[in-house]
């Protein structure tokens, strides 16, 4: 009697303690290679990892590379709602515009949007909260000279207005990358600046896209 007793306080003393414990928070990246890539070596989602609280936060990379808006929207439950998160940053839109010249697969704007906006509204109804990131670059030429800079300034402000639209947070990297390569891009290279192939990011743009996400994931 007396052990059972004692199994019971034990029993009880874990379940108190596990329910005082605080629930880490899920953080999901959900996007193409670049995402792809940020959860790989010095990739931005292993930096963020290095500079969040691991006892509050859990990071999960989804990105998978080749992948434009809709098939975002196609693997929405499975790679991303599946993992039960409370907050999820969307960065897509590179390939939707890239692919147009490469391949003539790429999305077309109204189009773009209207996936966009099913996935925020999928994750929304979850009761997730939603980062939504403009696509950065195709070319690191400034002052508009990479072929698809109009596309993707195109493209970018489109998601600025669903952020607005949608009252969420915009984590606007195209603006922020634009201003980087203007001070830091004297001889006007069109990549090894941020990225080493006009598109996939460097180490230091790891880093940049690191810093520009972190004062998000609170």
């Amino acid at each position: 009697m007396k052990n059972t007793l004692k199994l019971l306080v034990v029993a009880c003393a874990i379940f108190l303690l596990s329910a005082m414990k605080p629930k880490t928070k899920r953080v999901v990246f959900f996007g193409d290679s670049i995402t792809q890539g940020g959860a790989q070596g010095n990739g931005y989602i292993n930096l963020l990892k290095k500079q969040v609280d691991s006892t509050k936060f859990e990071l999960f990379g989804a990105g998978i590379g080749g992948n434009k808006v809709y098939d975002l929207y196609l693997r929405l439950e499975e790679d991303v709602l599946a993992k039960k998160p409370n907050l999820v940053f969307i960065y897509v839109g590179i390939n939707d515009v890239w692919h147009k010249q490469t391949s003539k697969t790429g999305t077309d704007y109204p189009k773009y949007l209207k996936f966009y906006q099913a996935l925020i509204n999928k994750i929304k109804a979850t009761g997730s909260a939603v980062v939504l990131c403009t696509p950065s670059v195709i070319g690191e030429k400034k002052a508009g000279a990479n072929e698809l800079d109009t596309e993707l300034d195109k493209y970018s402000e489109g998601i600025r207005e669903l952020a607005a639209k949608n009252n969420l947070p915009l984590c606007d990297l195209r603006k922020s990358f634009l201003a980087y390569e203007e001070k830091n891009n004297p001889e006007n290279l069109d990549k090894d600046i941020l990225t080493r192939d006009r598109v996939h990011l460097n180490d230091k743009g790891n880093q940049f896209v690191a810093d520009q996400m972190l004062p998000f994931i609170k």
